[in-house]
Order: structure tokens, then C-alpha cells, then sequence
């Protein structure tokens, strides 16, 4: 991740954590997936995925916060890429994996936020 200009890598759970917020959302799973492709400004990330300027740049916010994607300043633009290319070895393992997912499931952990 990133801190003003200096990489500092994050502690294991904690990298784990913040990748698991940014998946959590369908549209910054586009986003990672589209950057995964190839770096790319904003307006044309929103144009490609139909969103609107100002919510993808919300959804960027929260990528750069969990440390998975870096604004590169591009002329007078900025250009957004994954953190480490690692990243998109990453989503590509998961996007593979199979899950066991049961249809009619109802969820039983009323603690449990964010759960399926």
C-alpha cells in the first residue's frame, strides 16, 4: 500500500481484509478486473463499465483506501493501475475458484456483517 509516496506493506489478515472490502462490491470488482487488463483514467473506466463519473470516482476512493489500486499522475490526467501486479494474479485465482454456494441458504449469523 501506499502512505505519501512510500510503499508499506500491510500485515497478512490486514491485506486480507481490505482485499475482502474491496470485492465487496460489484462494481470495484469491474474496476479491479478492468485494471487488471490494463491501467486506465477514470472517465474511460466509467464510460466501460456505465457508471456514472462520480460514482466510480467514489469506488476508486475505496480501492486507493484499501491500498489495491495507485492514482500515476498522466500529464495533466491521472491514470489508475493495480497496486502490485500481483493483484490481478490474484483475481484471476479467485474469479477460477470454486465455491460451494447452496441456493436456498438463509443466513442463521445475525452478527455476521456483510454475510451471504
Amino acid at each position: 500500500m501506499y502512505c505519501r509516496g512510500v510503499l508499506i506493506a500491510a500485515p497478512d489478515i490486514e491485506v486480507l481484509a481490505r482485499f475482502g472490502r474491496a470485492l465487496a462490491d460489484p462494481i470495484r470488482c469491474r474496476i479491479l478486473l478492468a485494471l487488471r487488463d490494463a491501467p486506465a483514467h477514470p472517465s474511460d473506466l466509467a464510460d466501460a463499465l456505465g457508471v456514472s463519473r462520480t460514482r466510480l470516482s467514489n469506488h476508486l476512493a475505496c480501492l486507493r483506501d484499501c491500498g489495491l489500486v495507485v492514482a500515476v499522475p498522466d500529464g495533466r490526467r491521472t491514470r489508475y493501475e493495480l497496486a502490485d501486479e500481483r493483484l490481478g494474479h490474484a483475481l484471476d485465482d479467485l474469479r477460477t475458484a470454486v465455491v460451494a454456494v447452496e441456493t436456498d441458504r438463509t443466513c442463521v449469523d445475525a452478527d455476521a456483517e456483510g454475510c451471504c
